[in-house]
């Protein structure tokens, strides 16, 4: 008879006799489809109780960071991860079943590879892999670096770090940062990896990375091809961009700073991992068409803005769309601002707290450009989590973790004049002409084609580590390796084994896996493209809104309430027409750009 639920002591004695996934041994006879059926149900009906108690006690602990708080999210943790580890390896038991559902098989599949963190079966391993991740986040959430010698914390460094301008300044910062909060979780994170990768052999997979390539509706080797694909598509676009950025950056601070070859010093990019360089727009910006005639964050300060009323205005977009206001205890329960009597953890994310209309956002919002477009991003986890509210518990997700990204910066891509005529922000008469288009795009580029190679080599660099390519040793020198090849940046001071760079980003101590951003970078501009061809845009596509066109919200809705429940291209395809990612939207979006891009790098070198 097949188990749903079994001690962790008999799954840690009984792993090594468990027969291959779907074969029997001779004295249990053949698991059936109604025992799978029934094995699915309670599964599922198990992770959405727990869920409830483990996201009240996670939210409380990132917006109140103290031992206690860590300790309750520790032992809340490694409850549900042993949990799900024991209905991983359960349904691994009926994957090769003939006879089931389409229904019962997709959700064993997710069962079985639906864990982020997965903790190995013997004793004690997932109290300790909890530990070990709270701890880690608690750190960065509690880190500090300095600016002219005191203390900065993390939001104010990453606020600084865009609009401080003299060098010295950006390397105490950027070395703080990394050294006070990456360095000192190393250890911590070389024990996590090798419980979280010994988790990942036990359900089948070769490695915790190949695990994280599995959820794609996909073989891992299937994924990672996809996305060198895309990389290649997308390639020659940053390289232009990179070229551009670098002569600029060289002719600000000379050649004793940036050299006019060869990487670009991170520190100078305006933002603390140089995966996002808007904030230096001012530095790079075309003479003539590079000002734009506005800026965001101003208007919003000259018009009264508070973080309440930027979340407000936020919803209004989707509001405008057809979607149903917020519940009102979203704004009750929410952390709109950074509270000033406690430490927590100021990174912005969506929160689904009950699976049902329990919805909130955790941000230390301040008045400006980037916070703006946050919101909107932030919201678009929200309203993708109440559409699918209605699914089966293991179908409320997106189609894939890319998805579920993009949707928000959909809409945030449509921050444009237009819009921003339309909410009142901006003066009719002070919409930049067509003479503008370049500068319009060029700071569009800096955000949004600067971060495709961060986006692409943060999960890299996890699989190297998770796969023993990077080994323990070698942390920091993979990192900046890979930094190197894909971004072509290096860092501002020399760099060795005593340093852990890559724990001073947010998602490696939160275990947070990150292609997935690398995806959405790509996606919305697929569903930007599509939602802007079913709204009859007729100008460039840069200038496109579709704020208030309630038939693009609804075909957007379509596809959000399918949540998980079918293959990613199915839901790819209600919304856009297509089923293939790719980045030839977004090639296409800055087509005009790179045009020009070309014509200012004649007779430059390109690459490093």
């Amino acid at each position: 008879m097949i188990r749903s639920a079994i001690s962790l002591a008999a799954l840690a004695g009984a792993i090594a006799a468990l027969p291959a996934a779907g074969q029997t041994t001779a004295s249990a006879p053949a698991a059936t489809p109604a025992q799978a059926d029934a094995f699915v149900a309670k599964a599922e009906a198990e992770q959405a109780k727990a869920s409830l108690d483990a996201s009240r006690i996670a939210w409380v602990n990132a917006t109140f960071i103290t031992d206690d708080t860590d300790a309750l999210a520790a032992a809340a943790n490694a409850k549900i991860t042993t949990m799900q580890v024991e209905q991983a390896l359960e349904a691994a038991k009926f994957q090769s079943v003939s006879g089931l559902s389409g229904d019962t098989k997709r959700k064993l599949d997710l069962l079985r590879g639906g864990i982020t963190n997965p903790a190995p079966t013997r004793a004690g391993a997932a109290d300790e892999l909890a530990t070990l991740s709270t701890r880690m986040s608690s750190t960065y959430g509690k880190g500090k670096g300095t600016l002219e010698g005191k203390a900065i914390n993390g939001s104010d460094i990453e606020a600084a770090m865009g609009e401080v301008r003299d060098p010295a300044k950006l390397q105490e910062m950027w070395t703080s940062w990394n050294d006070n909060v990456g360095a000192p979780m190393r250890g911590d994170y070389q024990k996590a990896m090798a419980l979280e990768n010994e988790g990942a052999k036990q359900l089948g997979y070769a490695d915790l990375g190949a695990m994280w390539r599995s959820g794609y509706d996909m073989s891992p080797e299937q994924f990672e091809a996809l996305t060198d694909k895309i990389w290649t598509e997308v390639e020659p676009l940053y390289k232009s961009l990179h070229t551009y950025v670098r002569w600029k950056l060289n002719e600000k601070y000379g050649d004793a700073v940036q050299a006019k070859t060869g990487p670009i010093r991170s520190d100078l990019l305006g933002n603390m991992w140089a995966q996002e360089w808007g904030n230096i727009y001012d530095v790079v910006a075309p003479a003539g068409s590079g000002s734009i005639g506005y800026d965001t964050g101003e208007l919003l300060k000259a018009k009264g803005y508070d973080p309440t009323k930027m979340v407000r205005q936020g919803e209004g977009f989707y509001s405008s769309l057809g979607f149903a206001p917020l519940p009102e205890t979203f704004w009750q329960r929410s952390q709109i601002v950074k509270p000033a009597d406690r430490e927590v953890i100021c990174h912005a994310s969506a929160w689904d707290i009950d699976s049902q209309d329990d919805i909130r956002i955790k941000m230390c919002t301040k008045v400006n450009a980037d916070d703006f477009v946050t919101i909107h991003h932030e919201l678009g986890h929200n309203y993708y989590q109440r559409a699918y509210k209605a699914q089966p518990f293991l179908y409320k997700n997106g189609a894939n973790d890319g998805f579920h990204e993009a949707i928000g910066d959909t809409i945030a891509l449509s921050i444009t004049p237009e819009y921003l005529v339309q909410i009142g922000l901006l003066d009719r008469s002070a919409v930049p002409g067509s003479d503008k288009d370049i500068g319009l795009l060029l700071r569009q580029a800096m955000d949004k084609v600067a971060f495709l190679p961060f986006g692409l080599l943060v999960d890299k660099w996890r699989w190297g580590v998770s796969s023993g390519e990077i080994k323990p040793g070698g942390y920091q020198a993979g990192w900046d390796a890979l930094r190197l090849k894909y971004q072509g940046i290096k860092p501002p001071v020399a760099r060795d084994e005593t340093r852990f760079d890559a724990g001073a980003k947010y998602h490696i101590p939160g275990g947070t896996p990150y292609m997935r951003y690398f995806l959405a970078r790509v996606l919305q501009f697929q569903f930007y493209e599509a939602a802007c061809r079913q709204a009859g845009w007729k100008g460039p596509l840069h200038r496109c809104s579709f704020y208030g066109n309630k038939a693009v919200g609804q075909k957007l809705n379509a596809m959000l309430e399918m949540g998980q429940s079918k293959p990613w291209p199915d839901a790819l395809q209600v919304f856009t027409g297509s089923r293939e990612m790719s980045g030839r939207a977004l090639v296409a979006y800055f087509a005009p750009l790179k045009k020009w891009l070309d014509q200012q790098n004649k007779g430059k070198p390109t690459g490093w």
